[in-house]
């Protein structure tokens, strides 16, 4: 692992754009379940498409609206782990860094990275689902399913089953991803579509491929080190060592 881990930091040195990728795996090391683990108790009797669909929201607005609040009280009860923090301090180390995440709890941003890609939306912003106008932050209380001037119901800001991700959000990490000299996937299954493509992309285009995972993915085999373990054990030794380097 020593010799993989001095291999990354070489490239990582050496970089002018660094791109990094982090998916529910960074999440759960703060606590928060994912998807489908938090289908327990009252939520135990539905199917996830039942919670997080257009049709779901139709056909029970209410529910939905409730569900959702439920998970965002989860990410506000719980605090940005090492990895958050390890990443917003690169950010001070490399010259260029687009963080993009598949998370949207927030934690990136409650631990200090600002500009954050989110592939998925956010927990946190609410917007309407008739027109589209976005509402801000949730209510407080949270109370009922909250009405647009429009006379539309507002919804989480959510990539739900069956939507497409925000075009604007996609484009630009795509095109991160085509600029990056080196590229972490940090925390994720690399099985869900379009965002695990992204790092496919950076190595097609010459990028330096780090993946930090407990277990081995779908993308292990073309990743040019492969760090194994939970990303608030490896990214906090990286940007050590990193400070390190600048300073000598």
């Amino acid at each position: 692992m020593k010799d993989d881990l001095d291999t990354a930091l070489a490239h990582l040195t050496a970089a002018r754009n660094v791109v990094v990728l982090t998916g529910a795996g960074v999440s759960a090391e703060s606590g928060i379940p994912t998807f489908r683990e938090a289908l327990t108790g009252l939520w135990a009797r539905y199917r996830p498409e039942e919670l997080a669909s257009p049709e779901a929201f139709q056909e029970n607005p209410q529910r939905v609206w409730d569900w959702y609040a439920w998970r965002r009280q989860l990410c506000l009860d719980v605090a940005p782990n090492a990895a958050h923090h390890a990443i917003t301090a690169l950010q001070d180390l490399v010259p260029e860094l687009v963080l993009i995440s598949q998370n949207v709890d927030g934690l990136h941003q409650r631990a200090g990275s600002a500009n954050v890609l989110e592939l998925h939306g956010s927990i946190h912003r609410i917007r309407c689902f008739a027109c589209d106008r976005p509402g801000g932050d949730w209510p407080d209380p949270v109370g009922e399913v909250p009405v647009c001037r429009c006379g539309g119901l507002m919804r989480p800001t959510i990539v739900w089953f069956g939507e497409l991700l925000p075009a604007d959000v996609l484009a630009q990490a795509e095109q991160a991803a085509l600029g990056a000299d080196v590229m972490l996937s940090v925390g994720t299954s690399s099985l869900v579509y379009p965002a695990a493509d992204l790092p496919y992309t950076a190595k097609r285009q010459g990028a330096f491929l780090i993946e930090v995972n407990p277990q081995p993915t779908p993308l292990s085999p073309i990743a040019d080190v492969c760090l194994q373990g939970l990303a608030g054990t490896w990214l906090p030794r990286i940007v050590e060592a990193l400070s390190a380097r600048r300073e000598a």
